[in-house]
């Protein structure tokens, strides 16, 4: 457990690091224990951004077989996780997660926050998998051993490309679930685990994607992207998926009843106007007028010659680094699932290597100063060069949005137009829906 006193440090400033994180929803209470509940895409880093979500140090229940991984043993136990023995692994342990268990109550009641993927699995698919019973027992249990109901919050945790670097991503906390009622019940009680578990179920996917089948997943954004605009209402993340898992739910709904395909034609100008609006380089919220100035008003840093400098320093100073990475990478040939994992623990040890060397060739030429200047300076110059390169990006990007806008003034007033037809019928379609009206709705698409 020796990564523990400094295991919300590294989580948080590895999460940080490796994705664009973003971190919304009521906090974890400060101290006292708690149960945290997340969906798990994405291996090993998928604890990091919990942590950095809690802000707490956390332990986690892991798979047994981590434990014994040559490459990634060594972090599990130090960060202190819990084995849990899987019959999928191997039957003759499943006996052993008693003990797993009672270390679990035993960190729970002495005020430790617990972390654990009720799923069981790290996966890929568009929606959650079956919950395991697991975190329903280990609530119950601990409620039976101290009399408290523990605070079961569920995390969500969202990425636009989990295996990329750099690419955004969502830890998104919601309420905490209620559970008093089934807590004298105890975890012997199976209707009151099963209970619970639909419970949690139900708090995590207020908090994740939930979607059909990954084909759905352009126009359901692009139907909330439009949604969104029309109400000048794309600020919170949890509105914003709250309305994705709606309309993925409508358009289940109307799949399964055989209805879906009276939703092709609105269906197909939805993705018709994204097509538009993409080659303009535009989305849907930019078609609100007036957006121009304030493009212009973010790209100030843009002429900065500093920035520029500290950017083009930081990218020469990693570049060597950054492909070393990603040639291990590939040689280590990871699943998608572990990929980020993989690539983040290699980038650890190549970039640790790369500043060593910086310094010891510093020390060597200039003396023991300039290798602590090394040490301490380089990672900070690498990090604010990565900033500013990518302020420099956007601001590219959106002077591209001005140019193009101005360019082709005569057909934003059009697009504004049938964005607002599109939200219209979407409104309307969803009004239907919540009535019951679903031929209703279907006859709205085809007239």
């Amino acid at each position: 457990m020796w990564l523990q006193p400094a295991l919300r440090l590294i989580a948080s400033g590895a999460s940080r690091i490796y994705y664009r994180l973003e971190i919304s929803g009521p906090p974890v209470p400060g101290e006292g224990p708690a149960l945290l509940v997340a969906n798990h895409p994405n291996g090993l880093l998928d604890p990091a951004l919990v942590v950095a979500a809690a802000q707490r140090n956390v332990r986690f229940l892991a798979k047994s077989t981590l434990f014994s991984d040559a490459r990634l043993g060594w972090l599990v136990r130090g960060a202190g996780a819990i084995p849990v023995y899987r019959r999928i692994d191997d039957p003759t342990q499943a006996g052993r997660n008693v003990d797993a268990f009672e270390a679990a109550f035993e960190a729970l009641g002495q005020g430790d926050p617990i972390g654990i993927f009720p799923e069981g699995i790290s996966h890929s698919e568009p929606s959650l998998a079956k919950l395991k019973t697991g975190a329903a027992r280990l609530a119950l249990g601990t409620y039976v051993r101290e009399r408290e109901v523990v605070p079961i919050i569920p995390i969500g945790l969202l990425f636009r490309r989990k295996e990329r670097f750099r690419s955004a991503a969502l830890a998104l906390l919601g309420d905490p679930v209620d559970w008093a009622d089934l807590a004298a019940r105890g975890d012997e009680d199976r209707e009151a685990v099963r209970e619970l578990t639909r419970r949690i179920g139900a708090g995590l996917r207020r908090v994740t994607v939930n979607l059909e089948r990954w084909e759905d997943r352009p126009l359901v954004e692009w139907v909330e992207a439009i949604w969104a605009a029309e109400r000048e209402s794309y600020d919170d993340p949890a509105e914003q998926l709250a309305r994705i898992n709606v309309i993925s739910t409508v358009l289940s709904a109307l799949r399964r009843q055989g209805e879906a395909g009276g939703t092709s034609e609105l269906a197909g100008e939805i993705l018709d106007h994204r097509e538009r609006l993409r080659e303009l380089g535009l989305e849907p919220r930019d078609l609100a007028g007036g957006r121009e100035g304030r493009w212009v008003g973010r790209s100030y840093h843009a002429l900065d010659p500093v920035s520029a400098l500290i950017g083009g320093t930081g990218y020469a100073l990693f570049w060597l680094p950054y492909w070393a990475t990603g040639r291990l990478v590939k040689l280590a040939k990871p699943d998608q699932e572990t990929r980020s994992t993989y690539s983040f623990l290699i980038g650890v040890v190549v970039y640790t290597l790369w500043v060593a060397a910086l310094a010891g060739l510093a020390g060597w030429l200039w003396g023991a100063w300039a290798s602590v200047a090394v040490v301490l300076g380089v990672p900070i110059v690498g990090l604010v060069g990565l900033w500013i390169r990518e302020r420099r990006r956007e601001t590219r990007r959106l002077w591209t949005k001005v140019s193009k806008v101005l360019s082709r003034r005569e057909v934003i007033p059009s697009l504004r137009a049938r964005q607002r037809e599109i939200a219209s019928r979407l409104e309307a379609l969803y009004e239907a829906w919540q009535r019951g009206e679903v031929h209703a709705a279907v006859a709205l698409e085809d007239g």
